[in-house]
């Protein structure tokens, strides 16, 4: 069965009443955003909606070895682990706005490796080996304690017996990404948009680096469900560049692409404003980026219900089972008619045909 997240975004606080709200729609997950600067803590969200909500899964959307150390991580998610009976999922990449906040980029593909590494042993209540880590690189190693003797490895030793493993979910957008999530997560969660031939091509990648390991495949994708696809065009433009330009924030966009989305890619990696990340504005020249409209439809799912079922099941077929969803509920054009558009419509209904039942 396909699984619908919300994904995360920008907050200050949030309250019970949400989170029972967000499980009442009838979504599967919330994700919530690791960026100190730009968001509140994840840990205590997650801790909150854990108490507020049922069956509700819950992820960081996503958080990064580098602010965090792999075992502050691991003990964190455990954590909600624990005090969810189950429902906790580890959403983490190489470092976006909360490095650069910090000014630092992502973490290098060799730190990244072992930091997935050494978390899935950890999460495994089992032992890791130290490790020198980016922004520890000011404090001495405890060889230097003058004492009888000291930890010589990592590990979580307050997890409970029988804790059920929480499981890793990579972001990748990126080849090198991708092949290295397969090899070590449970889940990879694309971030390529919603054109089939870039998810097909992710998807592959995957699956012959992951080889005969069983994994769950999702894709954050942009869904701004309205019945007239004019009225929120501009806000679906508004969504495409803070998503899009996770594939060239470092180049050019790999994998499959015409001349026209080069173009808009290269456009977005040229004026893309990382100091407004927190703020999305709803205009056809986003950040300075004029986007075109045919990209924008096609790295973006907007319009009525049908369209937007028939997109999500094109996108369903080729194997993602999860969808994280960034739109409905997060842009004052899109509304709350948008929304419940969404959760009421389309939702249900690709759940029942993909179970081959009339929605």
């Amino acid at each position: 069965m396909v699984e619908f997240w919300r994904a995360g975004g920008s907050v200050s606080g949030s309250s019970a009443a949400q989170a029972q709200a967000v499980e009442a729609e009838g979504w599967d997950g919330q994700m919530f955003m690791d960026s100190q600067s730009l968001s509140a803590d994840p840990f205590v969200l997650m801790g909150a909606w854990t108490l507020a909500t049922k069956t509700l899964k819950l992820c960081t959307g996503v958080t990064n070895p580098a602010t965090r150390h792999p075992a502050v991580l691991a003990a964190n998610i455990a954590s909600v682990q624990s005090l969810s009976g189950g429902r906790a999922v580890l959403g983490i990449g190489r470092g976006d706005s909360a490095l650069a906040y910090l000014g630092h980029a992502p973490v290098t593909l060799p730190g990244f490796r072992k930091a997935l590494s050494t978390l899935q042993t950890l999460l495994a209540g089992e032992e890791a080996e130290f490790g020198a880590q980016p922004l520890f690189a000011e404090a001495s190693s405890a060889e230097s304690l003058a004492l009888g003797a000291r930890p010589a490895a990592m590990r979580l030793k307050w997890l409970p017996e029988g804790l059920p493993k929480v499981p890793l979910d990579v972001a990748a957008t990126g080849p090198k990404v991708i092949e290295m999530a397969a090899q070590i997560a449970e889940r990879v969660t694309f971030s390529v948009g919603a054109m089939k031939d870039r998810l097909a091509w992710a998807l592959d990648l995957a699956r012959r680096a992951g080889g005969s390991r069983k994994l769950s495949f999702g894709a954050q994708i942009i869904v701004v469900c309205h019945p007239d696809i004019e009225a929120v065009r501009p806000a679906a433009t508004s969504f495409v560049a803070p998503l899009a330009r996770f594939q060239v924030i470092q180049g050019q966009a790999a994998g499959p692409q015409s001349e026209v989305d080069a173009a808009n890619f290269a456009a977005i990696r040229g004026t893309y404003d990382m100091t407004k990340h927190d703020h999305v504005i709803a205009h056809d020249k986003l950040k300075g980026a004029e986007l075109d409209w045919d990209f924008v439809q096609r790295f973006a799912i907007a319009g009525p219900p049908e369209h937007c079922i028939e997109r999500l099941l094109e996108l369903a077929a080729l194997g993602i089972e999860r969808f994280v969803v960034v739109g409905p509920g997060f842009h004052p054009e899109a509304g709350q008619g948008g929304r419940s558009l969404f959760t009421s419509a389309v939702m249900p209904a690709v759940r029942a045909r993909l179970c081959g039942r009339n929605p």
